[in-house]
């Protein structure tokens, strides 16, 4: 359930701040970061580049080597999953085709590669994220009992 009532205007992230956001709520997505952009994770979510490179950020420092393994494992750590799902959660909706595209592009869609990853996910998704989960598998006309199946 969310924190914030349906209806309810939620304060927008601005567009450069959602790199320092993803390192502060999942700091498990530092090492990549570093990698990705070659100088220390503090430092690069403050560059232009960061904001810039939104969909490679959340696709190589977030969902690949974070997200998708926690989902996909026998003992996921549940911490780090609902952190996840609140990251995303804040930045969902957001106003901006380039922050909407890159979360449904980048973590959203790719919950569609394996069975049984939106049901895993579905537990820590806040209700944002799950309406917009529920217009994703309406788009790929995917079904799932519990979830969009009655």
């Amino acid at each position: 359930m969310s924190d914030t009532p349906t209806g309810d205007p939620v304060e927008e992230i601005p567009v450069k701040e959602i790199p320092p956001l993803l390192l502060r709520m999942v700091p498990e997505s530092a090492d990549s970061i570093a990698e990705m952009f070659r100088r220390p994770a503090e430092a690069a979510v403050l560059t232009e580049d960061a904001a810039v490179m939104l969909y490679e950020l959340l696709a190589g420092c977030f969902t690949t080597p974070v997200l998708l393994p926690q989902l996909r494992s026998d003992n996921p750590d549940t911490r780090l999953l609902a952190r996840c799902w609140d990251f995303v959660e804040r930045i969902v909706d957001h106003s901006t085709e380039h922050v909407g595209g890159a979360v449904y592009f980048e973590v959203l869609d790719q919950l569609l590669l394996d069975r049984g990853l939106v049901e895993a996910s579905w537990l820590y998704m806040k209700e944002r994220t799950r309406a917009r989960t529920l217009l994703m598998l309406d788009d790929a006309d995917v079904r799932l009992p519990g979830i969009n199946r009655r």
